[in-house]
Order: C-alpha cells, then sequence, then structure tokens
C-alpha cells in the first residue's frame, strides 16, 4: 500500500503533477458513475507569490503569479485544487482527484500512487538541481 500523504501535501503534489496524468486518473475516477458536482468551476486568477530569504529569514514579495482553482463535490466529498498557469482541465481533474482520496473511493489508491511518484520525481529533480550547483559551493576556513 503507498503512503498515504495529508491533504495539504496531496494538494500540493497534484499542482506538480502532469495535466495528463491528472485528466487520465480523473477520468478512471469518474467512469464508475460517481455523483460529481462542479462547485467552483475553474476560475483563472492571480496569487501574489511571498517567499522567506533564507539568512535573515525576513518574508517579501516576489509578485504575481497566474493561477488557476476549482472545487468539486464528489459522492458527498470536497475536492479542491490550485495549479500554475490557466489550465482549466488540468485544475479541474485535480480537484476531483482530491475529491476522490478524501471519500477513500475506489481509486483512492491510484491517486496516492500518483502522488508517490510526483514526490519522486520532484525529488529527482531537486537533486539534480543541487548536484548542477555543487561545483559552484565555495568552503570559507576560519582563521583562529
Amino acid at each position: 500500500m503507498t503512503q498515504v500523504v495529508s491533504r495539504e501535501q496531496r494538494c500540493g503534489l497534484l499542482a506538480d503533477a502532469e495535466p495528463d496524468e491528472l485528466r487520465a486518473l480523473a477520468d478512471e475516477c469518474l467512469a464508475d458513475g460517481g455523483d460529481v458536482r462542479v462547485l467552483v468551476g475553474p476560475e483563472v486568477g492571480f496569487v501574489t507569490a511571498q517567499i522567506r530569504e533564507p539568512v535573515a529569514a525576513e518574508r517579501f514579495l516576489l509578485g504575481d503569479v497566474l493561477t488557476c482553482r476549482a472545487e468539486v463535490e464528489l459522492d458527498g466529498h470536497r475536492g479542491w485544487a490550485m495549479r500554475l498557469g490557466d489550465d482549466r482541465a488540468a485544475v479541474l481533474a485535480a480537484a476531483v482527484l482530491d475529491a476522490e482520496a478524501e471519500a477513500g473511493r475506489p481509486h483512492a489508491e491510484a491517486v496516492h500512487r500518483l502522488c508517490a511518484h510526483v514526490a519522486g520525481r520532484r525529488a529527482d529533480r531537486d537533486d539534480a538541481e543541487w548536484a548542477e550547483l555543487a561545483p559552484t559551493v565555495v568552503e570559507f576556513e576560519e582563521l583562529t
């Protein structure tokens, strides 16, 4: 069995999944005829990105980023998603997958597997980025 992540982690991983992965799995989830309602249709807008400067740990506004969000209800369980960009179909699919996992429906395990796959892909991408940066690290000696 795949490790189950928190809802917050799941939404973050679904936001990073490939659109084709989301749509294919959402189609499988809806194929069983579950009762689905779109509560908030895909809406495109801007969200202000805030980051923390790593040395002084001060937060500052980086700028506005284009996002799309949606909310659905699947068999009485709400699903929510927000993704960067304006891909309405992908964000709607991600919301369906969130609801599928929340409801513990038949494809919930597949949603967890997709999240694990995305987390692995994210870790590989981060490792590759650090490997590329490693030769530029400057080591300082402390004089005593």
